[in-house]
């Protein structure tokens, strides 16, 4: 069976397009593999495991926030656990791992783009929250968040931006197919299993393979999947880094005379820290989830960090969509 499969790809453009595809976070582009996901999202697949996700997930946060005497943890601990659980039903059952891999990977090896990066989206972000961080109030309200009212608030910020991201990257996908030629075709095709067949079909005047070029369905999500993938990460270290500044910005200048003057309630250390304190985790770790928010947006709606942040994928969503055109007229030919 493996030798046969072998030769296929060998000798087929369509079968090695199909591996080319895998190989490149491209899974939902092979019609098998959207026909097993679309199998797996129907509701007889999809109701019994939710069902039992909510039933686990609603018993360990009452039982979390029982022990813990705050009520908080419980909603906080429910939306977690389903947001983990659908992370898993997504890598398994809708066959996501090989799209997160690639996109993981992609993102890891533009790594040494993050400096340059991060000095254009860091000075303006980092006065913005310098401002807030030196704000009494904002101290007063951080530092008074249980740990399930600020764990809540992170999930919220979270959820914020990945629900603009999932309302905003379609656009960045159908700029993208909006713009196919033949040259494009061609560029795209260059390196892979459909070179041969890219320069045959635009070189014959009765085949329009650009036709083929809009992205709809999961394909287009495929490719809205990466581009989220690659966008959180760049975020998250953004984030991170906000996060590290505070903590050294805060333990610099938060003295503890500053922080009595400041806060409605004492204040302690973490455990086995005595230098910080536990309001300065607190306020790092809220203004760090906000600036993701705030970032997240800005890279979205702002034309300068847009080409900062997707300039690196931006290529790769060309080649993409120009080998599915390609794909898709060869496979009409037959």
């Amino acid at each position: 069976m493996r030798e046969r499969a072998h030769r296929d790809t060998a000798t087929d453009p369509v079968a090695a397009a199909d591996a080319w595809f895998l190989a490149h976070g491209l899974t939902y582009f092979v019609p098998e593999k959207r026909a097993a996901v679309r199998d797996s999202m129907r509701a007889r697949r999809v109701l019994p495991f939710l069902a039992l996700v909510l039933l686990l997930a609603t018993g360990a946060g009452g039982l979390l926030a029982w022990t813990a005497d705050q009520l908080t943890l419980g909603p906080a601990t429910l939306a977690s656990l389903l947001g983990v659980a659908a992370l898993c039903y997504a890598l398994t059952a809708l066959h996501a791992a090989p799209i997160v891999r690639w996109a993981l990977g992609r993102t890891f090896e533009s790594l040494r783009t993050l400096l340059p990066m991060t000095t254009r989206a860091l000075p303006l972000l980092l006065l913005f929250i310098t401002f807030l961080f030196i704000n009494t109030e904002v101290w007063q309200v951080a530092s008074n968040l249980t740990v399930g009212q600020l764990w809540l608030a992170v999930l919220l910020f979270i959820g914020l931006a990945v629900g603009f991201l999932l309302v905003r990257l379609p656009e960045e996908v159908d700029r993208t197919d909006d713009d196919v030629d033949d040259a494009l075709l061609l560029a795209a095709c260059r390196g892979t299993p459909l070179a041969a067949a890219a320069e045959e079909l635009v070189a014959d005047e009765s085949a329009d393979p650009a036709a083929y070029a809009e992205v709809t369905g999961l394909e287009r999500w495929n490719l809205v999947l990466v581009l989220l993938i690659v966008q959180a990460v760049q975020v998250l270290l953004v984030a991170f880094s906000v996060f590290v500044f505070l903590m050294v910005f805060g333990s610099l200048i938060m003295t503890p005379a500053v922080m009595d003057a400041w806060l409605t309630a004492p204040t302690h250390s973490v455990p086995g820290f005595d230098s910080i304190s536990v309001a300065l985790v607190q306020v790092s770790v809220f203004l760090a989830s906000f600036s993701g928010l705030y970032l997240t947006v800005s890279t979205v709606t702002d034309e300068t960090y847009r080409e900062q942040f997707f300039g690196s994928v931006v290529s790769e969503l060309e080649r993409a969509v120009g080998v599915r055109a390609v794909y898709l007229a060869v496979r009409a030919r037959g």
